[in-house]
């Protein structure tokens, strides 16, 4: 489609929105740029892009004669599609898009896309990391914090892109088509925002909406969600598994993993790996699934498999003091990454947690802890209900703090020698945080202060 000239309303003035009317004016389209927040300023916004750059800016409502120019709206992830200005963009017949939509637009090359609820992040960065080892022109984007509007126009047809893709973005697709999409694990999260289990699944699912029996979607053999979608996908599924040995697929064998499309090729095994915890192999699987699909050799893809560390605010080692280790898991946003995590620890553990309420359910989350964790440190606005999941299971060690940094003093002194701390929230960090980033980094600042 042709951009030039074509009037966008850009909803959004975070980084989403403002890669991407960054990227309409170098296509020369007209721009609104929208947003709700009535009190942002206009000079703080207009900073935030190239002098000389030209756009129209609404800020609070917006009004119905600016509707009845608009020709495509491009929603930012963070902005519900359920909102009443969009229901009435769509009633007027407006596409609405999402980032990714715009910047599949505008891209080139091939895209491998990977979503999930957990292990996205991890798992993206890896798929990067390997195709860096093979092809020339890289690019990771999308929810891993690089807009894909960002690099759009720099992409040519031989460029490799690996991208991070949310079930926010998802909602919003209309053409976008992965040469390889992956949905690694699908457990309950953001319910605040899909209202139910099935609104999350189809999101999710929407991955491999437009793919075609030549593509190839990766799945996992072990989720409950996947094995009852994968009959309504187009696409080529190509499984994973930890717990079974496959036909066609990636699996576990013991410590091994091995990959099996028309032959049987052994990966590596767990122990050449730097990353912690089951959950962790199953990512590594699903990248190497994706990795051979894209052509790389096997011989890049064991030796970027074997080199990668774990990414920031995911099991991130921090420090260790006194004999105690300090793990940053700020990104365990929901109950099911937090359970990934304390069963990565290897030791008696006290773990923080707390955050945002998404309106989850933390039994689960408590059930995990077992005889390994020994003290529970709660934050947020979640932290008496925590406790109160906590509790009603039977566990007692809970200490309240009113912020991180005293959370992290009080996890220190529940500590001995041949523990670990763990910040893995189970939650969201919106309450007291701008995002799990400036989370995972204050974190890291406060254990790197003590003694």
């Amino acid at each position: 489609m042709e951009l030039k000239d074509k009037t966008f309303l850009v909803v959004g003035t975070g980084i989403s929105g403002i890669s991407a009317v960054k990227l309409l004016a170098k296509k020369g389209a007209k721009i609104i740029l929208f947003d709700s927040n009535s009190e942002l300023e206009y000079d703080d916004i207009r900073r935030k892009l190239p002098e000389g750059l030209e756009f129209g800016l609404i800020l609070g409502e917006l009004p119905g004669e600016v509707m009845n120019r608009i020709d495509i709206a491009v929603l930012s992830p963070g902005v519900p599609t359920d909102l009443p200005f969009v229901s009435e963009l769509q009633e007027r017949k407006v596409p609405v898009w999402g980032e990714i939509e715009l910047a599949y637009r505008c891209g080139k090359g091939r895209v491998f896309a990977i979503t999930g609820t957990n292990g996205k992040t991890t798992t993206t960065a890896l798929v990067g990391e390997i195709f860096r080892t093979y092809y020339d022109s890289v690019f990771v984007v999308g929810n891993i914090g690089l807009p894909y509007t960002e690099y759009a126009l720099e992409m040519t047809d031989d460029s490799v892109t690996a991208a991070e893709v949310s079930s926010f973005q998802l909602e919003t697709i209309h053409e976008f088509c992965p040469q390889v999409s992956a949905i690694l694990n699908i457990t309950p999260d953001h319910l605040n925002r899909h209202h139910t289990m099935k609104c999350y699944v189809e999101a999710k699912a929407n991955i491999a909406r437009n793919q075609t029996k030549e593509q190839v979607c990766v799945l996992n053999y072990e989720d409950s969600y996947l094995q009852k979608i994968a009959k309504d996908i187009s696409a080529d599924v190509f499984w994973f598994s930890s717990i079974h040995i496959l036909e066609r697929g990636v699996w576990m064998e013991g410590d091994q993993i091995i990959y099996c499309d028309t032959e049987r090729i052994p990966i590596c095994t767990i122990h050449d790996m730097k990353l912690l915890g089951r959950h962790n192999y199953e990512n590594v699987m699903a990248a190497v699934a994706i990795a051979m699909h894209a052509g790389v050799p096997v011989d890049c893809v064991r030796k970027a498999v074997k080199d990668f560390n774990a990414v920031e605010h995911r099991i991130e080692f921090v420090r260790e003091v006194d004999g105690v280790k300090y793990y940053n898991d700020s990104k365990g946003t929901n109950p099911d990454a937090a359970i990934k995590a304390v069963e990565a620890m290897e030791r008696p553990t006290v773990v923080i947690g707390g955050g945002y309420d998404k309106k989850s359910s933390y039994d689960e989350w408590i059930a995990s802890f077992g005889n390994k964790v020994k003290c529970l440190v709660l934050i947020g606005e979640t932290r008496q209900a925590i406790a109160d999941a906590a509790q009603r299971a039977g566990f007692t060690n809970i200490i309240m703090a009113e912020d991180l940094e005293e959370a992290v003093r009080a996890a220190g002194t529940q500590a001995v020698s041949g523990d670990a701390v763990l910040l893995s929230p189970a939650c969201a960090s919106w309450d007291m945080f701008k995002n799990f980033e400036e989370r995972g980094r204050l974190f890291k600042e406060y254990v790197n202060a003590l003694g």
